[in-house]
């Protein structure tokens, strides 16, 4: 049951320009047009994450991330954030700490949300445990903190999403993310439609009832969501890129990637390595410009999604 904390809030939108140039105040959305967000994940979790983010927002086509407030290089990316409010940055509400020899624990003091972290006091490594352990209301308190700490590094949050998708695990933790973008004022990664409802269990029982409260508050819902984890060459993931160009339906997609240098650091984290430094070759490539140009997208960031909603 949704609770009636679902209350009536919204934020005045900032306006921002990016590829193609047009202000969040111009947009007027089109249900034929295409619309993408091109959204990195996971700044703020190591240097080389970091650099490889902001090298694709300035010399790429990605007009979006979001960081990750438990790990140990955000204040490197908040610094960069609130020098740059023009750029769009979120933030990865990061429930689970999924490395092997790379862990984070809650923002949160421990004592508060107990039910949040393992034996050694991490987040718990993969969402099935999150599912498994976490206590709804101590999620909201480990949110309302993550959303507390950007604020107080400075960070303009434009929108916020889930690490790896903890937060749409349980239908009741569902309901407090949705709840606290609303309080919040901040759209949040969330989509209704049947594909989600399919992948997702819990959206069956409480999806399409906070999309409508996310809307009553002035927040968008996307259309569609995109990303890309297989493919074992980069020539296979930067196909399956451009495949998702063409087949690109109307409305507002986001597309999801995870940028990094592929150095020292990196590699010693996580495998994933190689797929995060060919993101960001892909993502830095004028040829992706050219492919979206071709199927006459139009890149727009969450600062104009935001706005766009009155139009809607």
């Amino acid at each position: 049951m949704i609770r009636s904390t679902l209350a009536c809030l919204t934020l005045a939108t900032l306006v921002i320009t990016c590829l193609p140039m047009v202000a969040a105040e111009m947009i007027k959305f089109d249900p034929e047009k295409k619309y993408l967000i091109i959204h990195a994940d996971d700044a703020g979790m190591s240097h080389s994450v970091n650099v490889g983010t902001i090298e694709s927002m300035e010399k790429g086509v990605v007009n979006s991330a979001s960081i990750m407030m438990p790990c140990p290089w955000v204040v490197e990316i908040a610094k960069y954030a609130k020098e740059h409010p023009e750029k769009d940055f979120g933030l990865h509400l990061t429930l689970n700490s999924e490395w092997d020899d790379f862990r984070w624990g809650p923002v949160a003091p421990l004592d508060q949300v107990p039910s949040l972290v393992d034996p050694d006091g991490f987040l718990w490594d993969n969402v099935s445990q999150v599912a498994g352990n976490a206590k709804a209301s101590e999620v909201e308190i480990e949110l309302k903190a993550q959303i507390a700490k950007a604020r107080k590094l400075g960070i303009p949050v434009t929108h916020l999403d889930t690490h790896m998708g903890s937060l749409v695990c349980r239908a009741d933790i569902i309901e407090v993310y949705a709840r606290v973008g609303i309080e919040a004022g901040l759209p949040i990664l969330f989509l209704d439609n049947e594909e989600t409802r399919k992948e997702y269990e819990a959206f069956n029982e409480a999806g399409a009832t906070l999309a409508a409260a996310l809307r009553k508050n002035g927040l968008p819902v996307l259309d569609g969501l995109a990303q890309f984890y297989g493919g074992e060459t980069h020539q296979e993931r930067e196909a399956s890129y451009y495949r998702a160009l063409r087949e690109l339906k109307p409305g507002v997609t986001q597309l999801i990637i995870h940028c990094g240098v592929a150095n020292e650091e990196l590699r010693a984290i996580t495998d994933s390595w190689e797929r995060r430094d060919g993101d960001r070759l892909i993502f830095i490539d004028p040829k992706i410009a050219d492919e979206i140009k071709k199927h006459n997208i139009e890149l727009i960031t969450w600062r104009q999604f935001h706005a766009m909603q009155k139009t809607r």
